[in-house]
C-alpha cells in the first residue's frame, strides 16, 4: 500500500523563535501562549464546529529543526544528565525516525477572521515560532487521563527551580502581557541538564518576544544581565 505524506494543516505562532528555552513539555508553563493559524485549504470554519466545547487540545507536530541523522535506538534524555541512555521509545526526544511532535494545549478561545479563517488561541505551549501542525484533535479526559500511571525514569526526577534577579529597568523592556511568561521560563532553569554548575560567569541569551533576555546564574540565582531586541545568532 502506497503510503501518503503528511500534510501541513496549519502553523502555530509563538514567542520562541529559537527552541532553546522552550519547556521540556507542553503545559507546564501556563503563561506562554500562540495562536494557530490554518493554512487556506483548512480555513474553512465548519472544520472547528463543535472545538470550542473542549478545554484542551492535542496537537500533532513536526519537529523542523530535528538533524537527518541516521536512526538510533537509545539517545541520551537531558532530563537524566545526558550521561545515561534509553530506547528512544521510551523518551520523547526529538531524534526520532518521524520528527513528531506531541502536545496537548489549552484551547483558550476561537478567533474568527474574514482573511484568515478560525485562529486557535492556545496556552501551555512547547514550540517554537512557524511550528507546522499535521493534525489536531480533542483532548478527552474520559480517556485520555489515567490515573496512577507509571511515569517511567522521569518518576523520580525532581524539578528544579532558579530564584530569578530580573532588574525593574530591565523587565520594563518587555511588553507587560510577556514579562510573567519571562519570569516562568527563566525560573524552569532552561540550561541544559548537564551543564558545568561552575560557570557562574558564563552567560546565557534566551530569545523571547522579540527580545534576546541575556543572563547568568550562580547556585540557585538566576541573575538577568541585559535585555535588547536583537534576535538571537545562534549563541
Amino acid at each position: 500500500m502506497q503510503e501518503k505524506p503528511l500534510k501541513t494543516i496549519a502553523y502555530i505562532h509563538t514567542d520562541f523563535s529559537q527552541k532553546f528555552g522552550l519547556p521540556r513539555q507542553s503545559g507546564l508553563i501556563d503563561e506562554l501562549t500562540g495562536y494557530i493559524e490554518f493554512e487556506k485549504g483548512y480555513r474553512n470554519p465548519e472544520a472547528v464546529r463543535g472545538l470550542d466545547g473542549y478545554d484542551y487540545i492535542w496537537l500533532l507536530w513536526g519537529f523542523d529543526v530535528a538533524s537527518d541523522e541516521e536512526f538510533k535506538a537509545t539517545v541520551r534524555p537531558p532530563r537524566l544528565g545526558g550521561n545515561e541512555r534509553m530506547g528512544v521509545f521510551a523518551t520523547r526526544s526529538p531524534f526520532r525516525p518521524n520528527h513528531i511532535g506531541l502536545s496537548s494545549v489549552k484551547l483558550t478561545g476561537i478567533e474568527y477572521t474574514k482573511y484568515k479563517g478560525p485562529l486557535l488561541r492556545v496556552s501551555g505551549i512547547d514550540m517554537k515560532d512557524s511550528t507546522p501542525i499535521y493534525d489536531i484533535k480533542p483532548y478527552l479526559s474520559y480517556t485520555d487521563s489515567h490515573e496512577g500511571a507509571k511515569s517511567g525514569f522521569t518518576a523520580n526526577l525532581k524539578s528544579s527551580e532558579l530564584r530569578v534577579e530580573f532588574p525593574e529597568e530591565l523587565l520594563n523592556r518587555i511588553p507587560k502581557d510577556k514579562r510573567s511568561g519571562a519570569i516562568a521560563v527563566l525560573k524552569g532553569d532552561i540550561r541544559p541538564s548537564y551543564h558545568n554548575k561552575r560557570e557562574i560567569e558564563k552567560i546565557y541569551g534566551l530569545s523571547y518576544a522579540g527580545h534576546n533576555i541575556r543572563f547568568r546564574v550562580d547556585k540557585d540565582r538566576l541573575i538577568v544581565i541585559d535585555v535588547n531586541d536583537q534576535v538571537l545568532a545562534g549563541e
